[in-house]
C-alpha cells in the first residue's frame, strides 16, 4: 500500500538552541564543555548557512533537534559537540581534520564515524536485494565501534522520521522501512524503549497507514472505560500503599500502536485479547518495597494466570527491570501493573543512555566506556563477531543478527548465575556454542536443572545449563547441524566439519601422490625403493618449496607438482631405449595425433573421457578391441584393472592439437554469487568453459562445481587451480575420475 501525507499529522515541535543549552546546563557545569558546546553550533551553524530542509527550515534546526535528544539523554560534551557537527564533513567543506584541531581526537573520531555511515545510502533496488542488506551490515558495524555513534545515529534518525511528512511517498517508505530493519531493533537492544516505540510507530504510519490509523480509532473508542478502570485501581492501590506508609509516585502507560500492532499479530488479529493497552507504573524508592507492593495488589485483586513476570531477579538483555502482573478490576476489565524504581525507570526509558549517562567531574574516559558497555551488553560485539562467522554474506549476516540478537526470547542461567541469550527452540549445544567456541567443540553432554538430558532438547527461560566437556572430545559430527539451531553454531560446525574432513582424506591424498610419484618413476626404469632416495632431499623440498616429502606428495597429487617436474629437476633419464622405440613406430613429424604409439603403426589413438590426460600427465595407452588404444592417466583406476593390454604411449611433441578437455572438481563452503565468482576466475585464466554444473548439499552446506574446461597442458593447469584455489568459500580442487 502506498503511503500518504496524512493533513491530521501533526508537526513535530520545534525547539530553540536556547531550549538545548537550558537542558544541558542543567548537568554540563564545567566552562570551558559550555564553551565548546557553543562553540560546535556557532560552527555548523556557519558552515550550513544557505542549507535548507525539504520542510523549508534552515537545516541549523535539524542539528538543534539531534542536540536536544542527546541533552535529553544527559549525553556528554563530546556527543554533543560530534551531534552538531556530524553533518559538517558530509555537506560541507569541512575536514575531520579540521574538527580534529578545534575539539580534538575524540570528536573527530565519533564525527568520522558517523560520516562513513551516512555514506551508505539507501539502495534503490528491491528490498531483498543484496546492496540493502550490505548498507544495513556496514551500519551496525560502523555503529558497533561506539556506543556515542549509536545514539548520535538513533537521535539523527529520529529527528528525520519525525519529519518525514514532507518528503516524497517512495522516500518515506524506504526510510521507514530501513528504519525498522535497522535503528528501532537497535534501539530496543539498548534499552531506550520510548525512541523504540517512537520509532516504531512513526515507520508503521507510512509502511501501513490503513492498519496504523485503524489500531488507533480502536484505542481511542476503549480509552475511556480503560482510563475509568486504571483511575479506581490507582485510587484503591493509592490508599493501601499510604496505610502500609510505602512512598510511591504513579504514572500512566499507553501501549505504542506498533506494538498493539505485533501483539494482534500474535492473537489472530483479536483486538480484545490484548489486555495491556493501558499499564499502571508505580515507582517506589527500593526493590525490597516493589515485592511489598506486589504482595499487597495481589491480595487485593484477583491476578490473571500466567501474566506475571519478574524482570527484577532476571533482568532482560537490555538491563530493563520491573515486575510486571496483569490484575482484573472490579468491573472485569484486565489491567497490567508495572512496579519498579526510579533507576529501573529511566532505564526502562533511556537504557543504556540513562546507565552510561554523562556525570561530570568522574574523570570520564570513553574507552574505559565502551569496555564496560560491550561486558554489560556482551551481544554488542556480535555485530562484529557474527560478521566473522557469515564471512561476506551480508544477509546472512542480517538474518542471523535478527534472529540471535534482535528476536532474543529464551534467557538460561549458567551455573554461576550468569544469563546466556538464545532464541526460542535453542538448544544445549547452541547454549555452549554460545558460551565459547571451545565449549561447544569439547561438549559431550548437558545438565538442565540438575538432569541430564539430550544435547538437542529445547531450553526454557529460567533453565540452569551446565555443559560436560572432555579434553577426549572428538568434536562435532554431521550430526550436530541437526540439534544446533542458531546460525553462530551451525556455521561454525561446519567449518570444524571441513577442516575434519581435509585432514581426513590427507593421508590417503598422500599414499595417492606417491603412487603417481612411482608410477612416473617406474616408466623411466627406477625401482619404487629408489624414489624417497632421490627426492627427499633438503634442495630437492627447497626448489619445490615445501616443508617435508609429504607436503610434496600431496603438491603430486593435486597436480600442482608434476612428476615429470621432478624428474626433470632430478636430470634422471635410463629410458634409453623410447628414442629408439619412437624410430619403429610413428615419426614425430606426424602432427595428426596428440599421442605417439611406438611400433604400432597406423593406429586410431583417443583420448580417455574417464580421467581426461593432458601434455604433461603420464600417460598408457590401452588396447581396445576395434578401436584402437585408448590414452588414459597413468592414476587412472580404470587401467588398473586391464594392465595387461597396456601399452607404452607418448606425448607428440608435434601435435596440431592445443585444447584438450579436463574435467574439475571444486569444493566449497557455499555462498552467494560462488558460481559467478568461479565462472570469473576461469575468464582471468583465459580458459574456454565448455560444461559447469553445481550440486548443494544441505547437511553440510557445501557445495561440489563440477567444470569441463578446455587446456592446452599440466603448466597451464596449475595456474588454473592456484586463481581458484584463491577463492573465497574454495576449499578443495580435484581433477575427476570417472
Amino acid at each position: 500500500m502506498e503511503p500518504i501525507k496524512d493533513p491530521k499529522l501533526p508537526l513535530p515541535e520545534v525547539h530553540s538552541w536556547t531550549d538545548v543549552t537550558d537542558v544541558f546546563f542543567l548537568y554540563i557545569t564545567d566552562k570551558k564543555d559550555r564553551d565548546n558546546i557553543q562553540k560546535a553550533y556557532d560552527f555548523a551553524k556557519l558552515k550550513h548557512e544557505g542549507q535548507f530542509r525539504k520542510s523549508g527550515l534552515p537545516y541549523i534546526h535539524h542539528l538543534i533537534e539531534v542536540a536536544y535528544i542527546l541533552a535529553s539523554l544527559n549525553a556528554g560534551p563530546s556527543t554533543i559537540i560530534a551531534g552538531l557537527l556530524h553533518d559538517v564533513v558530509e555537506d560541507t567543506d569541512c575536514t575531520v581534520n579540521d574538527i580534529q584541531k578545534e575539539w580534538g581526537k575524540d570528536v573527530a573520531m565519533i564525527v568520522d564515524s558517523v560520516t562513513k555511515i551516512q555514506r551508505l545510502k539507501l539502495s534503490k533496488k528491491g528490498d531483498d536485494s543484496s546492496f540493502v542488506y550490505e548498507d544495513h551490515r556496514k551500519i551496525f558495524l560502523g555503529m558497533a565501534k561506539d556506543i556515542r555513534v549509536i545514539i548520535i545515529k538513533l537521535a539523527d534518525r529520529l529527528h528525520n522520521l519525525r519529519t518525514l511528512y514532507y518528503l516524497k511517498p517512495e522516500r518515506q517508505l524506504a526510510i521507514a522501512k530501513e528504519t525498522m530493519a535497522v535503528y528501532a531493533p537497535i534501539a530496543g537492544r539498548l534499552g531506550m524503549g520510548k525512541i523504540k516505540a517512537e520509532m516504531e510507530d512513526l515507520s508503521l504510519k507510512y509502511i501501513e497507514p490503513d492498519v496504523y490509523y485503524h489500531i488507533l480509532e480502536l484505542v481511542e473508542q476503549k480509552s475511556p472505560n480503560l482510563q475509568k478502570a486504571l483511575t479506581e485501581v490507582s485510587k484503591r492501590i493509592a490508599d493501601i500503599l499510604y496505610k502500609n506508609n510505602i512512598k510511591f509516585e504513579m504514572k500512566f502507560r499507553v501501549k505504542s500502536i506498533y506494538s498493539i500492532y505485533k501483539k494482534m499479530k500474535e492473537k489472530d488479529n483479536d483486538f480484545d485479547k490484548i489486555y495491556d493497552l493501558m499499564a499502571l507504573r508505580i515507582i517506589t524508592p527500593t526493590e525490597l518495597n516493589c515485592y511489598e507492593i506486589l504482595g499487597l495488589i495481589h491480595a487485593t485483586y484477583r491476578p490473571v494466570t500466567g501474566r506475571f513476570k519478574d524482570y527484577i531477579a532476571m533482568p532482560k538483555s537490555n538491563m530493563y527491570q520491573s515486575l510486571h502482573t496483569t490484575i482484573f478490576s472490579g468491573d472485569g476489565n484486565a489491567l497490567e501493573v508495572q512496579i519498579r524504581t526510579p533507576e529501573m525507570d529511566q532505564i526502562a526509558d533511556s537504557g543504556v543512555a540513562a546507565h552510561w549517562a554523562y556525570k561530570e567531574g568522574t574523570n570520564y574516559n570513553p574507552e574505559k566506556e565502551q569496555r564496560e558497555i560491550e561486558n554489560k551488553l556482551h551481544w554488542l560485539r556480535d555485530f562484529v563477531g557474527i560478521s566473522y562467522q557469515t564471512g561476506d554474506n551480508a544477509k546472512e549476516y542480517m538474518e542471523t543478527l535478527t534472529k540471535e540478537i534482535f528476536e532474543t526470547s529464551v534467557y538460561v542461567f549458567t551455573p554461576k548465575g550468569n544469563v546466556v541469550e538464545l532464541p526460542s527452540g535453542a538448544t544445549p549445544l547452541d547454549f555452549a556454542y554460545k558460551i565459547h567456541t571451545k565449549v561447544g567443540d569439547s561438549a559431550v553432554g548437558a545438565l538442565v536443572n540438575d538432569k541430564l538430558v539430550a544435547m538437542n532438547t529445547p531450553l526454557k527461560t529460567g533453565d540452569i545449563c551446565e555443559i560436560r566437556t572432555s579434553k577426549t572430545a572428538t568434536g562435532p559430527t554431521e550430526s550436530w547441524l541437526n540439534i544446533a539451531t542458531t546460525n553462530s553454531a551451525r556455521n561454525h560446525i561446519r567449518k570444524v566439519l571441513a577442516r575434519k574432513n581435509q585432514l581426513l582424506t590427507r593421508d590417503e591424498n598422500i599414499e595417492k601422490g606417491r603412487g603417481s610419484l612411482n608410477d612416473a618413476f617406474k616408466e623411466r626404469g627406477f625401482a619404487e625403493h629408489e624414489v624417497e632416495t632421490h627426492v627427499n632431499k633438503p634442495q630437492v623440498l627447497k626448489h619445490f618449496e615445501v616443508s617435508d616429502f609429504n607436503e610434496l606428495l600431496l603438491l603430486v597429487y593435486s597436480r600442482n607438482v608434476t612428476p615429470s617436474s621432478i624428474l626433470d629437476y632430478l636430470k634422471l633419464d635410463r629410458r634409453d631405449h623410447i628414442g629408439k622405440m619412437l624410430s619403429k613406430g610413428r615419426k614425430v613429424e606426424d602432427a595428426k595425433n596428440p599421442v605417439l604409439v611406438p611400433g604400432a603403426g597406423t593406429v586410431a589413438v583417443t583420448l580417455g573421457n574417464c580421467c581426461t590426460p593432458i601434455p604433461g600427465d603420464e600417460i598408457v595407452g590401452y588396447i581396445t578391441k576395434g578401436k584402437g588404444i585408448t590414452v588414459h592417466r597413468v592414476t587412472c583406476p580404470n587401467i588398473a584393472k586391464v594392465i595387461d593390454r597396456a601399452v607404452e604411449v607418448f606425448w607428440n611433441p608435434n601435435s596440431q592439437t592445443k585444447l584438450y578437455p579436463l574435467d574439475l572438481s571444486v569444493k566449497c563452503l557455499d555462498r552467494d554469487n560462488l558460481l559467478v565468482d568461479i565462472m570469473n576466475a576461469l575468464s582471468q585464466a583465459k580458459v574456454t568453459l565448455s560444461k559447469i554444473k553445481a550440486t548443494y548439499h544441505p547437511t553440510t552446506r557445501t557445495s561440489v562445481i563440477d567444470v569441463t574446461i578446455l587446456i592446452g597442458d599440466l603448466t597451464q593447469l596449475s595456474g588454473v587451480q592456484n586463481i581458484i584455489g584463491q577463492i573465497d568459500s574454495v576449499y578443495k580442487i580435484e581433477r575427476v575420475f570417472h
